[in-house]
């Protein structure tokens, strides 16, 4: 959990806190309670599970009134650069434990205590208010009125758009017969937006405009905004806590689920006793945030890639799963969602990407379906599948070594030469370094990239063991890598090898992709004095307190800052930026390297995992972002929830946990 209290570098006021839905939907903002982004709503909902997300409830303007002032309950920040009201002052405490819990001085009257919730079990957002310390004693003696007043702000887009004020947006508001439920529809193509409240709503229409968003400005981004206000609830906290329940009729099957006749103080209570006890049963913190990543898609599951923007990708989720699912020992969903991805299969291929619209998935990727067979080895390993579902991920695995072998899209296939696998066509990114920015391709990598034949050599090793036919392509790659990577002026390997399809052609950028020879894949390529070589050459140019930089910085072509416009951020993507995903089988590597012992893994978690402890206090709190800066002091970026991020520091804590030695 984290937890601030007064005084805190107010900085830590744009931390973003997350609270996801299991269906692509979520809540999410940041301690300060500012929006920085144009994806931080209170009800942000997935129509089309787990894609189609349109932010309804942007945020809230909340104040307290009482003794004749007006006290703020949230900030918001105005173009261009106005914040009002500024909390900063009276913010005297936040925690996201069990979910995010604002506490606010109202001058002498005390502390309101303010909390946000999503429920799994109904999909709704949960915002309760109560009073705390000198306030609650004024209350019971009722010697103060003291008034809540929230006014929703609501838009209704695309959660990648931005909104803006128009004559269009449908200010109606219809209140259930018992006043218990205000609805809205700002657009008829849009859910309806349901808000039930204890309170006493009060028509007035109004316009909120510019807000800004600086996490987008930075971005070069479009990034302000008008927000529509239907009107305003009013709570007497002399006589109970306030509630307000937000929800969508049509986001998911099990929005909007509570039953109508009950209070809405009852039913949050109910939610909020339901929550704790879930997210109690999921154990550690860090399993407690990977829950987040694990959605629904169709009848079966999937695991998102990160928040705010991502949706599934087949590289990332089997990249993911392997610390969110397997190593939490989350193995029914683990096979759930292998067999929902085994049934994409098209000519040996397993898609990259499903879009946010449509159903048609993306093939453009040479290294997901072998990360597939890889997350099919871990999987099956735990001993947790019975004979149907082993013979169908194994049928997968065959199909996929056999489509990779015959050849298939984008020039992927085994070569009749040395049996590594070729790959790529100019213009199409295949690898996980895949920015592009319009027909510029920024590491194109075409050839045989040196992590590329470490999965590939990996998952021939691994169909091996139920199918012998694949023992001899396996055992002939291996040899071939061994003869063709090692780069004779350091001993460490190259990134390419046959590049654009040239015999002997090599790219000798020093990147991290090497690692996987030696460690984060099941079976090592090298070892001895060649894994301890890799290993020096990535520990001395690449490795960082938050994960591998992606090129070298004695390379012309780094970039030690991620910033600015997407040409400048992609171009900056796998130049020298940091991936914390990368630490996993960085640790992997060395604990072979220098021997899996109590010693050896008390060491590499002070060195190497300590400090992504401390970065769950940071940025994307209780999670890991997806990059930093390649410089100093490594400024984190990207999403600031990445699920192989945290997937692989779950992954690598379970690798420490356990007794046995690691093989050689």
């Amino acid at each position: 959990m984290t937890r601030i209290e007064r005084p805190f570098d107010l900085t830590r006021l744009e931390d973003e806190w997350l609270e996801a839905d299991g269906f692509g939907g979520f809540a999410s903002g940041t301690v300060g309670t500012l929006r920085t982004r144009r994806y931080h709503a209170l009800l942000l909902s997935a129509t089309r599970a787990p894609g189609g997300r349109m932010v309804l409830v942007n945020g809230v303007e909340a104040w307290l009134e009482a003794g004749g002032q007006r006290y703020p309950l949230s900030m918001q920040r105005y173009v261009p650069d106005v914040i009002y009201p500024d909390l900063s002052a009276s913010l005297v405490g936040f925690d996201t434990m069990p979910w995010p819990t604002w506490r606010i001085q109202c001058e002498s009257f005390g502390v309101v205590k303010a909390e946000v919730f999503v429920s799994k079990a109904t999909c709704e957002t949960v915002l309760r208010w109560r009073l705390a310390g000198a306030l609650a004693a004024a209350a019971a003696a009722e010697t103060n009125a003291l008034v809540l007043k929230v006014r929703p702000l609501l838009s209704g887009r695309d959660y990648h758009a931005l909104h803006h004020e128009n004559g269009a947006f449908n200010f109606d508001a219809h209140t259930s017969d018992d006043r218990s439920c205000v609805n809205w529809q700002p657009y008829g193509d849009l859910p309806v937006i349901h808000a039930a409240t204890d309170g006493v709503y009060t028509h007035a229409p109004d316009w909120y405009r510019h807000f800004c968003y600086v996490r987008e400005q930075e971005r070069g981004l479009d990034f302000s905004e008008d927000l529509a206000t239907p009107g305003v609830f009013s709570f007497d906290l002399n006589e109970r806590d306030a509630v307000m329940i937000l929800s969508a009729s049509s986001a998911t099957e099990c929005a909007h689920a509570r039953a109508t006749t009950k209070p809405s103080a009852t039913h949050a209570t109910e939610l909020a006793r339901l929550e704790q006890e879930r997210r109690t049963g999921l154990g550690s913190r860090l399993q407690r945030s990977a829950d987040a990543y694990v959605v629904s898609r169709n009848e079966g599951r999937t695991i998102l890639a990160g928040f705010p923007w991502f949706t599934d990708w087949g590289r990332d989720t089997f990249i993911a799963m392997r610390g969110l699912l397997i190593a939490t020992n989350r193995l029914d969903e683990t096979a759930a969602i292998l067999l929902e991805w085994s049934g994409t299969l098209s000519e040996g291929m397993l898609p990259n990407r499903f879009p946010d619209y449509g159903d048609t998935p993306e093939y453009n990727s040479v290294d997901a379906s072998l990360w597939f067979i890889v997350a099919v080895h871990d999987y099956l390993a735990t001993g947790h599948a019975n004979a149907g579902t082993r013979a169908r991920l194994q049928q997968a695995a065959d199909a996929i070594l056999t489509g990779y072998t015959n050849g298939t899209r984008f020039n992927i296939q085994a070569s009749t030469g040395d049996g590594l696998l070729s790959a790529g066509i100019p213009g199409v990114q295949l690898t996980w370094m895949d920015a592009k920015v319009g027909d510029w391709v920024v590491t194109p990598r075409i050839g045989k990239p040196v992590e590329v034949q470490a999965l590939w050599i990996n998952a021939l090793r691994i169909a091996a063991t139920w199918n012998p036919r694949w023992q001899s392509p396996a055992e002939r790659a291996s040899q071939a890598f061994q003869q063709r990577f090692v780069d004779p002026a350091t001993q460490a390997l190259f990134d390419n090898i046959d590049v654009d399809h040239v015999r002997g052609a090599i790219d000798r950028s020093i990147r991290p992709n090497q690692i996987f020879a030696v460690g984060g894949l099941p079976f090592p390529l090298l070892d001895g004095a060649a894994a301890r070589a890799v290993l020096a050459q990535v520990e001395a140019q690449l490795l960082t307190p938050l994960g591998l930089r992606t090129l070298a910085p004695t390379d012309p072509a780094y970039r030690g800052h991620y910033g600015g416009s997407p040409l400048q951020r992609d171009g900056a993507y796998h130049q020298g930026t940091v991936w914390p995903w990368l630490l996993g089988p960085f640790v992997d590597a060395w604990l072979r390297v220098h021997g899996n012992t109590a010693e050896t893994r008390a060491q590499a978690r002070a060195r190497f995992l300590d400090p992504l402890y401390a970065h769950l206090d940071h940025a994307g709190l209780d999670h890991l972002c997806e990059i930093a800066d390649g410089d100093a002091p490594h400024a984190p970026a990207g999403t600031p929830f990445q699920a192989w991020s945290l997937g692989e520091l779950l992954r690598v804590e379970n690798l420490l946990a356990r007794l046995e030695p690691i093989a050689a």
